[in-house]
């Protein structure tokens, strides 16, 4: 396996979330992988200025972290919590030396139908804690999830209302993360691709299958790139047509795979790679 094949490849931690950091690194030098998305929760528990240093060490880039956002709480307290979050989130995010936060804007409060009401909330969020980013070296980037989530995980589904949010604020502080498997059924995609481009706003590309049936509570069904409907190539084509140049994280939430040697995983996932998004 070439290493240059694999110059744009990144492997979001969560696809082999059962690798510890020391041998996901050791993992990603063996392949010649360069780069992962990290999660704050592994990356806490290892310790964050622990991760900087392993991943400086093995000369191993950053390139995003997940996750930010979950800024729907309409009470003041709740609301508060959330941008405390945040600014640790990107502060932890400056230490690991990635300059992009991945946004899950949060669901629907309990109670609540009010959807745009839940959005203008992430709005104002991001009017606190974008400025608070741009000064540690940080982009934020709201990532639209598949509607199926829109109730209790994410009130932004589509590019279009991630961009509604974005442009409302300076390019160099909030963007949008392209996921595949969150938009590939959206035919108004493409166009929202190019208006991100144009903007500067593509802080993230990732991709994940769809494959179903879907599994009980959906959130682990992400297949393996190949095993289902979406063209990677075609998306990758647009999203380089659009201007976007940097990494491309494979995030995949599948139990089946979590099950199996992650070494075999991501050895897997990079030849995947190689064969369908390359």
């Amino acid at each position: 396996m070439s290493v240059q094949d694999l110059s744009r490849f990144s492997i979001n931690q969560m696809t082999v979330k059962q690798l510890p950091l020391p041998e996901l690194v050791d993992s990603c030098l063996a392949l010649g992988v360069r780069s992962a998305g990290l999660w704050r929760e592994p990356v806490r528990a290892y310790g964050v200025t622990a991760t900087a240093r392993l991943f400086r060490d093995a000369g191993l880039t950053v390139t995003t972290l997940c996750r930010g956002g979950f800024l729907t709480a309409p009470d003041p307290a709740g609301r508060a919590r959330a941008l405390d979050d945040n600014r640790r989130a990107v502060d932890e995010a400056a230490a690991l030396g990635t300059d992009t936060l991945v946004l899950v804007s949060g669901g629907l409060p309990a109670g609540s139908k009010d959807l745009r009401g839940a959005r203008e909330r992430v709005a104002e969020a991001l009017a606190e804690l974008g400025p608070y980013a741009e000064a540690r070296g940080v982009r934020l980037a709201v990532e639209p999830l598949h509607p199926m989530y829109a109730s209790d995980r994410c009130v932004v589904s589509t590019l279009a209302q991630a961009l509604d949010l974005a442009e409302r604020f300076p390019a160099q502080q909030v963007g949008v993360t392209v996921d595949t498997y969150h938009v590939w059924w959206d035919d108004n995609a493409p166009a929202q691709i190019a208006r991100a481009g144009a903007g500067g706003r593509i802080h993230s590309f990732q991709l994940a299958d769809w494959t179903t049936p879907l599994p009980a509570g959906v959130l682990d069904g992400r297949g393996q790139i190949g095993d289902g409907s979406i063209d990677m190539r075609a998306w990758r084509a647009l999203v380089e047509a659009a201007g976007y140049t940097g990494p491309i994280e494979v995030e995949l939430f599948n139990d089946a795979l979590w099950a199996r040697d992650g070494r075999e995983v991501l050895a897997e996932t990079a030849a995947r790679f190689l064969e369908h998004a390359a």
